[in-house]
């Protein structure tokens, strides 16, 4: 497999490169997660970083290369998503709010 010396940026890991593995289309993956074990014994946190372009070039705006961002409000928890797939939480309806849909539309 191929890999790529990537950068990242902010949270614990700043400032270190670590060789990641590349993916079929060659770029590396849109977010990296890094377990960190619990001194205690606890479940263990887990550090996130998303994908950044790292610069692009002048003339067409190509990404030059990708480095990690730190995300610490990381909500994903981890799940693919896929077009398909149902919304993590339903919306909050208020009942103040107009109906939704046509006009004439009867919900009965």
């Amino acid at each position: 497999m191929k890999s790529q010396d990537t950068p990242f940026e902010g949270g614990p890991m700043d400032g270190r490169v670590l060789p990641v593995l590349l993916g079929p289309t060659g770029h590396p993956p849109k977010t990296y997660r890094i377990p960190v074990p619990d001194p205690a014994g606890g479940r263990p946190a887990v550090l996130v970083y998303r994908r950044v372009p790292r610069g692009h070039s002048r003339r067409l705006g190509l990404v030059q290369g990708w480095k990690y961002r730190y995300d610490p409000d990381d909500t994903s928890g981890g799940r693919l998503r896929w077009p398909w797939s149902k919304p993590a939480a339903p919306p909050v309806s208020r009942p103040d709010a107009p109906p939704s849909g046509k006009p004439g539309d009867t919900n009965e």
